[in-house]
This record gives structure tokens, C-alpha cells and sequence, in this order.
């Protein structure tokens, strides 16, 4: 009797862990088990200018639940605000140009750039250098001794040499006044207190409307770009959730692209368009994603280096992270 009774007993354990081992097999990996559910939430720093606004379609379209993080955008009224916080580990990433990328580096928080965010194409994120109405500067040669608007070491400053120089100006022949605040530059420039400015869209838009003169701008060959960066530590800490956010920025890009005037309203919400434009302005539009390429970037890092911003020169290598953008 207590034979059979333990041959049962072995059976019924057989039995059992066949079962087990079948059920195992058959089941579909649960929530913790999938990639998405492996993203941590992500913060990004955001301001009311065009290169954000993918994030802003993300949220509306919900990309972000989509591709399976949650996103907090984090609004800043400028760009020493955001970086701040990002030094800070406040937030993981944003968007911003090539010099900031160096100048954080340099100061020890170390980043690195997934995508471009406008600039693929000359035509995104327009640079225009304007003379004021009253001016009779009409051509690039005219510009010679002429004071010139603009912001003394940053992108403003790297696209204006660019274009200079491109134009057979040298930098030395014109009279560069340092106006960090833009509107006040653009203001400066409508008032004639300076004879020419380089302003970036929309407000550049807006002093071409209000009698500015179009000398030239950066649509002829692609000097600049805007970035989409993250905190290296946020990436190796959070690499579903960061990916996830490149992913659906580059998705509203695309939707964005393809139907813009859908999004006008929101728009015109998200971004500081001054009233005169709104209903003329066109709406920026985004490549797919894609990094910038290594003669840009030396390009920029071999103008803070000539001008004392940095000590190095960094690598195309050190700046970016080909791992983020999704598979093609």
C-alpha cells in the first residue's frame, strides 16, 4: 500500500511540473518583462520656441504613453534657467545648440547628443542678418564699419561669423555690438540704434515686417543645428526611458511635418509668435531624425576653440550617442 502510494505521489508531482514547464513556455512576457515597462519617467526642459514644439505634439498625440514612458515637460523662461537645471540633475535632457553641448561638458556635466532637432536642412531654424529700415545697407559688402547686433558668444555669434565670411566680410570689418536679449536686439534694430542685427525666427520674421532689410541669411548651406541632448548619467541609468523620448520627438516631428496647420493652434499656444505674424507665420517642419555630422560639429568646436571657449577641441566621438535614434 505505501508503495503505490508514494508511485502516485511521484506521478502526480511529474504531472505537476510538466505542467508547469508547458504553462511556462506558452506565456507572453508580462508587463515588468517588457522594454517599455522598463522606461523610468523622464524630465525634459522646455521652452516656448519652435525646436521644443515636437515634444509639446508628443504630449498632445500621446506618443509618449505609446512608445511606453511617462514624460514631464518642464518649462524655463531661458536657457541659463534649463541649463542650470540640468546640471543640477533636475532634468535629463533638452534641446539645445552645439556650443552648449561643449560648455556643459567643460563644466563637468558630461552629455551627449542623440539627434539634430532643427537644422538637418538649411531651410530649419532660420538665422537672418538684418538692417534697420532706416539703413542704407543693402548688400553684405555694404556692412563694412557698420555696428552689428548680436550675442557675443553663442550660436548667434558662430552663425554670424559664418555667414560673414561666406559673404567676403571679414568679422574685423564690422562693428559687433553684444545684445544678449534678442527682443531687445530686435527693438535696437527697428529704433536705429544699431545699423544691422542677426536675429533668429520668429523675430526676425517680424522686423522683416515691420521694414527691416533682408541682407542675408543662413538658407543658403546649413551652418547651424539644435540638438536633442541628454545627461550621459540619465542615459545609463534610464536607457528604455530616454530612447522612448527620442522616438516619439522624432514621430511628432514626422506628424508634425506632414500636416502642420493641423497643429497651428497649439502652435501658436507653445511658442512665443508675435501677434503682427500669427496668422502669416509659417510653421516649422522637422527631418526625421538624424545626428549631425562630423564636419559641423568640428566646425563649431574649432570656433570655440579659436575663441577661448573651450581649451579642447572635443570629438565627434565624445559628443554624441549613435545608440539612442531608433532602428530605420
Amino acid at each position: 500500500m505505501k508503495k503505490n502510494l508514494i508511485l502516485k505521489m511521484m506521478g502526480l508531482l511529474l504531472s505537476f511540473s510538466l505542467f508547469a514547464t508547458g504553462c511556462g513556455s506558452a506565456q507572453t512576457p508580462s508587463a515588468s518583462q517588457t522594454p517599455a515597462a522598463q522606461a523610468k519617467p523622464v524630465k525634459i526642459g522646455v521652452q516656448p520656441i519652435e525646436d521644443n514644439f515636437p515634444f509639446s505634439v508628443a504630449e498632445k498625440d500621446g506618443l509618449f504613453t505609446k512608445d511606453g514612458v511617462e514624460v514631464q515637460l518642464i518649462n524655463f523662461a531661458s536657457a541659463q534657467e534649463r541649463d542650470a537645471a540640468l546640471q543640477a540633475g533636475q532634468i535629463d535632457g533638452e534641446v539645445a545648440d552645439l556650443l552648449a553641448v561643449a560648455l556643459l561638458k567643460k563644466i563637468g556635466t558630461d552629455v551627449k547628443i542623440a539627434s539634430i532637432g532643427l537644422g538637418t536642412t538649411p531651410q530649419e531654424g532660420r538665422f537672418a542678418l538684418l538692417s534697420s529700415p532706416k539703413s542704407t545697407i543693402k548688400n553684405p559688402a555694404d556692412l563694412k564699419g557698420a555696428s552689428l547686433g548680436i550675442s557675443e558668444n553663442t550660436i548667434i555669434d558662430y552663425v554670424t561669423d559664418q555667414m560673414l565670411k561666406d559673404k567676403g566680410v571679414s568679422a574685423g570689418d564690422v562693428k559687433k555690438v553684444s545684445v544678449p536679449k534678442t527682443p531687445v536686439r530686435m527693438d535696437m534694430l527697428l529704433s536705429d540704434q544699431i545699423q544691422a542685427a542677426v536675429l533668429p525666427d520668429p523675430l526676425a520674421a517680424l522686423a522683416q515686417a515691420k521694414g527691416a532689410h533682408l541682407i542675408m541669411d543662413d538658407t543658403y548651406r546649413n551652418i547651424s543645428q539644435t540638438v536633442l541632448l541628454f545627461r550621459t548619467k540619465s542615459i545609463q541609468d534610464n536607457p528604455a526611458g530616454i530612447k522612448a523620448v527620442v522616438s516619439a520627438y522624432g514621430e511628432a516631428g514626422q506628424a508634425l511635418t506632414k500636416n502642420p496647420e493641423q497643429y497651428r493652434a497649439l502652435f501658436l499656444e507653445k511658442n512665443q509668435i508675435p501677434e503682427p505674424i500669427k496668422d502669416t507665420y509659417k510653421i516649422t517642419t522637422f527631418s526625421k531624425l538624424q545626428l549631425p555630422t562630423e564636419d559641423e560639429v568640428n566646425s563649431v568646436m574649432k570656433w570655440m576653440e579659436d575663441k577661448k571657449l573651450i581649451t579642447k577641441a572635443y570629438s565627434y566621438q565624445e559628443l554624441v550617442d549613435p545608440s539612442l535614434l531608433p532602428k530605420q
